[in-house]
């Protein structure tokens, strides 16, 4: 028996030895080849520098290589250098100091495309479509919007000098604003859509975004008519991690599991529960997302989803399931870095792409279909991961046509805005305003002798025949036919302004009704024509239909992702097919 627990003990302490042995070369190797690899990278820097041809700047050389380098992980490892800290704090916080307002370029001048109500810009009277001529003496002309931004942003409590220009008045008018601290707030709007139902826009993250969530369904409900909400996460790249959990938490009892979160670092294995008194457990609620809801509107979403506690509307979010950390770098620059994936109540992770196997050219996939597992939610609804959040009841994205795309691009919609707001001083209330038939044609007018063309897809794709009878020498013998089927398909511009005006229109007035009520008043206007809020609207309104959407259990035969099917989805998402 002695014998037996000497040799036992030799093979433990031998095999201890030997994994440690492995552990630490393994440590050791690695080491060795990031310290060589710096030493051949700092040479290579050094005698770069040194020799080659052109005088070089270090410093853009430096970000160059770090960027190309941090773009071989994931788009999302990003190096932050300390000219960009405050952009960054701006993204955490919604913080900044400056003037408070939207800008653009417009030709060789940058004008003021939306001032922030109750900001500085706003206080000093400065009004979309102001062109901006000088600031503090020095002439603005053939500056970008990246110049006017860094010159607009400094210290609150300063004051900077603007000349501008505005139509309608025959001389330059000077504008003295005063620098504030600039809070962009993550709830946008918040209010009643109709008699029972309230409605919640949230745009971002920051910190404190879960008390403003807080706050704003507080509000709502000192409405004793209150019977629902829309919570709208549409366009919400997502924020804080923190801020996603205690938004969830709003609705959720104290210590629900919301999120984990598992990386290579095993600090970032970590549970996160509801720590917080929830504020409403029953009211029926809607979520809508669609392909601009990422992160941790994706938490969010998807969490409210896997634990049936409301109804997803819209199309099927991002995709991205993973979690950034900073980490301090020297001379005050900043890394972020993707520590770990995140994985929602019901444990799937809607990471869509694969970053951690790339193609040979560096190309990324989606989580292929054969990969994509099914899960369940609280009341064993089947959902799947792999591929954002799909919402419960989908809505096909609205598809806009060619010329309503080149009248935004060419800023036409937003000139005749500015000469509306000259002509008429006030409107009725936002989600009110309408124009009236003869102020479209007016609009029509105002486009005479201005440049908007475009090209359908029936017509490019003539055009490529064309080239393609060019190059196969058969040209000659169907010239004759392909130019008469291009005076058939030729778009023809005023009969599209009357095909299209009900989308022309609906972008004319939210343009227009943010010129006297800003970023609420273009909202407003946009809700008359909201095909996502109708059809929460209408879940909500039908209490059964809302039941049944949340507790029907639906087997599927196979994983909700289809690659062709999305492929054919993402060309209609981008406006392709419109004549």
């Amino acid at each position: 028996m002695k014998t037996f627990v000497k040799k036992f003990k030799i093979v433990m302490i031998t095999g201890l030895i030997g994994g440690y042995a492995l552990l630490s070369y393994s440590f050791v190797d690695n080491y060795f080849e990031v310290s060589k690899n710096l030493d051949i990278f700092a040479t290579l820097f050094r005698e770069l520098n040194i020799y080659y041809v052109d005088e070089t700047n270090p410093g853009d050389l430096m970000k160059k290589g770090i960027d190309d380098m941090l773009g071989s992980l994931d788009p999302y490892t990003n190096y932050i250098p300390e000219s960009e800290i405050e952009d960054y704090r701006y993204m955490t916080t919604g913080q900044y100091g400056g003037v408070g307002a939207l800008i653009r370029q417009q030709g060789d001048y940058v004008v003021i495309s939306e001032p922030y109500e109750g900001f500085p810009a706003q206080k000093a009277d400065l009004r979309a479509g102001d062109k901006i001529l000088k600031i503090n003496d020095i002439d603005a002309k053939g500056k970008k919007t990246d110049d006017i931004s860094k010159i607009l942003k400094g210290q609150p409590s300063t004051a900077i000098k603007l000349v501008i220009e505005r139509e309608g008045e025959k001389k330059p008018l000077e504008k003295v604003v005063n620098r504030e601290e600039i809070k962009i707030k993550s709830v946008s709007y918040f209010g009643m859509v109709n008699q029972n139902v309230g409605y919640i826009k949230l745009t971002g993250f920051t910190e404190n975004a879960a008390g403003e969530v807080k706050e704003a369904l507080l509000e709502l409900k000192k409405n004793p008519e209150l019977k629902s909400v829309i919570f709208d996460l549409r366009g919400n790249p997502g924020g804080l991690l923190k801020e996603a959990i205690d938004i969830v938490n709003i609705f959720e009892e104290k210590g629900t599991e919301i999120v984990s979160t598992r990386g290579k670092v095993k600090d970032w294995d970590k549970t996160h529960k509801a720590l917080n008194t929830p504020v409403d457990l029953n009211i029926p609620m809607t979520i809508l997302v669609d392909r601009g809801s990422a992160s941790a509107s994706e938490i969010v979403s998807g969490a409210l989803q896997d634990l049936d506690r409301g109804v997803v509307i819209g199309q099927r979010s991002y995709g991205k399931g993973l979690v950034q950390q900073t980490r301090p770098l020297s001379y005050n620059a900043q890394l972020k870095v993707t520590v770990a994936k995140y994985y929602i109540p019901s444990g799937r992770c809607i990471q869509a792409l694969d970053y951690s196997h790339r193609n040979e050219d560096g190309s990324v996939d989606k989580v292929p279909d054969s990969l994509i597992s099914a899960f369940k939610t609280k009341n064993g609804r089947i959902v799947y991961d792999g591929g954002g959040v799909t919402p419960d009841v989908a809505v096909e994205s609205r598809k806009y046509s060619n010329i309503l795309a080149s009248l935004v691009s060419k800023n036409l919609i937003f000139d005749y805005a500015t000469k509306y707001r000259i002509a008429h001083p006030t409107i009725v209330a936002a989600r009110d305003f309408r124009l009236t038939d003869a102020e479209y044609d007016e609009f029509v007018a105002f486009l005479n002798g201005k440049d908007y063309d475009y090209t359908t897809k029936t017509e490019k794709a003539l055009e490529e025949l064309k080239a393609d009878a060019k190059s196969d020498k058969t040209l000659d013998e169907i010239n004759g036919d392909l130019e008469a089927l291009k005076i058939k398909i030729t778009h023809n511009k005023k009969d599209d302004l009357v095909k299209y005006k009900p989308e022309i229109r609906q972008f004319l007035e939210e343009e227009i009704a943010s010129r006297y009520y800003f970023q609420n008043g273009r909202l407003e206007a946009s809700m008359k024509d909201d095909d996502e809020l109708k059809e929460a609207l209408a879940v909500l309104n039908d209490n059964a239909r809302y039941t049944k959407i949340l507790t029907t259990i639906v087997k599927a035969d196979k994983p909700f992702y289809d690659s062709k099917r999305e492929e054919e989805l993402n060309k209609k998402r981008s406006g392709e097919g419109q004549n």
